[in-house]
């Protein structure tokens, strides 16, 4: 009895430190051809693995590269990192250039199937400007994988959108929005109507919002209390509508606000 309440202390004792040793853990060629990714993990997931999230964070042409830190600038993972509390594992993978491939995010998926234990009823997707068309195109190609998606000042690059009306999705661009024209958010919304699968569709066209303004999405609570609403097992899947995130309530989302954040989306109105 005395040595396994000795054992039960040992474990308890390697559990938060093995938990802080993988806080965020940088998984470079661990898939063949594939994306190079941040793993986040939520401090207490050594006690809630199999209830756990995952959420996939794709960024927008900026950050695309080789250099993986550059991941970490905006978005999921940073806000993570600014304060956000969030019970959730994180994916951010880099796209080294070009659009997003649903199949390489597929692709990581399953990888963190086989390597981490999580809700697989409760994933889901969300990005902005080329990650906003990779939002659309890893929803309406896997809308069986994915439990609901939010796409900021996106678009998508499917010819067959016929599976996009599978998954709640809600799209959101600004209309001052120079970088990406907000006509590309609204032809995939106007498709999905004549098609008559945007039954689980949510749109927001933010009145003059420009293009960086919309970063702010990520930082706020609600934007994931938005997602984690929604889960594979939802009878029909309903999109949830009643959880509003207006962007003049995100002006002080930020937790330290500085010219830094200025600057930030003065970068991204620019890129695409």
């Amino acid at each position: 009895m005395r040595k396994l309440l000795l054992l039960l202390a040992f474990i308890g004792l390697l559990l938060p430190a093995s938990a802080q040793y993988d806080l965020l853990s940088a998984k470079k060629g661990v898939i063949k051809g594939g994306y190079n990714f941040w793993v986040y993990t939520p401090e207490d997931y050594y006690f809630s693995q199999e209830s756990t999230p995952l959420v996939f964070f794709l960024h927008g042409a900026s950050l695309c590269g080789h250099n993986l830190n550059r991941v970490l600038r905006y978005g999921t993972i940073a806000a993570v990192q600014m304060g956000l509390d969030l019970p959730a594992l994180v994916v951010a993978p880099q796209n080294p250039g070009g659009s997003w491939s649903p199949s390489k995010l597929n692709d990581i998926l399953e990888w963190m199937e086989q390597n981490y234990a999580f809700d697989k009823s409760r994933v889901y997707v969300l990005g902005m400007s080329l990650g906003g068309y990779g939002t659309m195109d890893f929803i309406g190609t896997y809308p069986e994988k994915i439990a609901a998606g939010m796409a900021l000042c996106g678009g998508t690059t499917l010819r067959d959108l016929s599976r996009m009306g599978e998954a709640p999705l809600w799209i959101i661009h600004g209309t001052g929005d120079r970088a990406v024209s907000v006509k590309e958010s609204q032809k995939v919304v106007d498709a999905m109507k004549v098609r008559g699968i945007d039954s689980r569709l949510r749109y927001d066209w933010p009145r003059g919002a420009s293009h960086g303004a919309l970063a702010r999405y990520f930082y706020s609570r609600k934007t994931y209390e938005w997602l984690f609403s929604h889960t594979l097992n939802d009878p029909d899947r309903p999109v949830n509508r009643d959880i509003d995130i207006p962007l003049d309530e995100l002006n002080h989302v930020y937790r330290e606000i500085d010219r830094r954040v200025d600057d930030l989306e003065m970068e991204l109105d620019n890129e695409h």
